[in-house]
């Protein structure tokens, strides 16, 4: 048996499904580049250059879904490992963006470094649970020069060696990056033959294809780079203030980016990742902390679920701004709502105050949250051998089960009942010794332990001296060289 939540019923799934195909025929959305409306255009697309709104027939966004693949695999740098998309699996994706980082020992936040965005790579390629990268701090440092990209890149590809999602900021960008990539992984087609590279496009809520990033991962099409959309409508900012309207709004903008990225190449990789939130009424930000968000993930699942694609859910961060109870509580809710609903990425550890703010500490506990949540999907083995019918009946009336191999390996291998390190197993007396450490603290010490001792998969010399050449070209202003392949 698998446990697996529905928030909307078969009738709502279609109901927004239908309300999208409507939406986008009458409505239409705003393609701000150029290069995206002629190809909306040529493939069947109404398109109005003067006001940029293209309005979609409902027989190019049908066949535009049924272009994009069912199942494909995201790989790394990292031998013999590779995800797997709908196979009902789950990896976490870590969160990104940090502004600041909260000290573990004090509570206070500074501003985040290069140097935290290192430490924050480490950490998440040491941790099998987190499958896909984000930059968990905000790489402004990368967008000072085109030299400061590319060392970015080069840096992401040596500390990290799993799958990698981010995004570029324009066509200069793209370039370098295939070339990086091309270079560390033999040439175009073992790119596309890994997918070692996904990139993250956000629409622009309401109802906005924006040009600047668009054409970015168009420059790319032909390389197979899989794309994760994410819109990120906000319940009463920017989509109107209710939830069903939120995850219809998300709809929209989503499968109106999917069907240009199928008009671009049809077969293309697409992964289902829409971001609906909820605005805080006090201060009109994200926080992250609303227990809805759970509520809005799962049904965003669930649509990906109807279109058969795979799917990257969110489920909200917290607004508290240090690791502990509440931001705790608040994830593990909205988490297990969604992990239940089986999608094949979760968003993301180790963010706090409204992802503005990284936790090493809190990165450690919400790996602990989505362990538990899997565990909870995973529901009730119903297979033959698990009903024990024998032990019952050779234990007989009034005996125990202590003794029973069954009882041992079912304690051991943590599939009957998952047994987490951070379990309270010591008495009261040791638990509230004085000079014992906080929780807080304990993970701390992790975290050190991790930065001290995880040494992150090396690239081969060679690699390595032509990676050095593409950063000093980038950094000298000389033209890029395509990757052969």
């Amino acid at each position: 048996m698998e446990t697996n939540l529905r928030v909307l019923s078969d009738n709502e799934v279609t109901q927004v499904h239908e309300r999208t195909l409507s939406i986008l025929a009458a409505t239409g959305v705003r393609v701000d580049t150029a290069l995206g409306r002629k190809i909306l255009k040529k493939a069947g697309a109404d398109v109005n250059n003067n006001s940029h709104v293209v309005r979609f027939p409902r027989d190019l966004i049908e066949e535009s879904l049924k272009q994009a693949p069912r199942k494909f695999t995201l790989g790394g740098r990292r031998p013999n490992w590779g995800f797997p998309l709908n196979a009902n699996l789950c990896t976490l994706t870590a969160d990104g963006g940090a502004s600041y980082i909260i000290d573990a020992l004090t509570g206070q936040r500074r501003n985040a470094t290069r140097q935290d965005w290192l430490d924050a790579t480490c950490v998440i390629d040491s941790i099998d649970d987190i499958g896909v990268y984000w930059a968990m701090v905000d790489p402004g440092f990368a967008q000072e020069s085109t030299g400061d990209f590319v060392g970015y890149v080069r840096q992401m590809i040596r500390n990290f060696s799993k799958h990698l999602q981010d995004s570029t900021h324009s066509v200069e960008q793209s370039r370098w990056l295939l070339e990086v990539f091309g270079t560390v992984f033999g040439g175009k087609e073992n790119v596309r033959k890994l997918n070692p590279f996904s990139f993250l496009i956000t629409p622009v809520s309401p109802m906005v294809i924006e040009a600047e990033h668009t054409d970015a991962y168009l420059e790319m099409i032909d390389w197979g780079i899989p794309v994760a959309i994410m819109p990120m409508p906000m319940f009463g900012g920017t989509s109107p203030a209710s939830l069903i309207s939120t995850i219809l709004l998300a709809n929209c903008e989503t499968l109106a980016m999917l069907c240009l990225v199928q008009a671009a190449k049809p077969g293309t990789p697409v992964i289902y990742a829409p971001c609906p939130a909820i605005m805080d009424p006090y201060t009109g930000r994200f926080t992250g902390s609303e227990v809805e968000h759970g509520l809005l993930g799962a049904a965003v699942t669930e649509m990906a679920h109807l279109y058969g694609v795979p799917v990257e859910a969110s489920a909200g961060s917290t607004g508290h701004y240090v690791p502990g109870i509440r931001a705790s509580y608040e994830r593990a809710l909205n988490w297990s709502m969604v992990t239940l609903a089986w999608p094949d990425l979760l968003v993301g550890p180790g963010q706090l105050g409204g992802s503005m703010f990284l936790s090493l500490e809190q990165l450690l506990i919400d790996v602990e949250v989505f362990r538990r949540s899997s565990r909870l999907s995973n529901g009730i083995d119903t297979r033959v051998k698990e009903w024990l019918e024998v032990d019952l009946a050779a234990v007989g009336h009034g005996g125990n089960f202590l003794s029973r191999r069954s009882t041992l390996d079912a304690l051991r291998n943590g599939e009957e009942v998952y047994m987490s390190d951070y379990d309270a197993s010591d008495s009261y007396e040791t638990w509230s010794a004085p000079d014992k450490p906080t929780f807080v603290h304990d993970l701390s010490d992790q975290v050190q332990g991790i930065l001290k001792t995880h040494e992150p998969l090396p690239l081969d010399e060679e690699t390595e001296r032509e990676l050095k050449k593409i950063e000093q070209r980038a950094r000298e202003g000389t033209n890029i060289i395509q990757p052969k392949g």
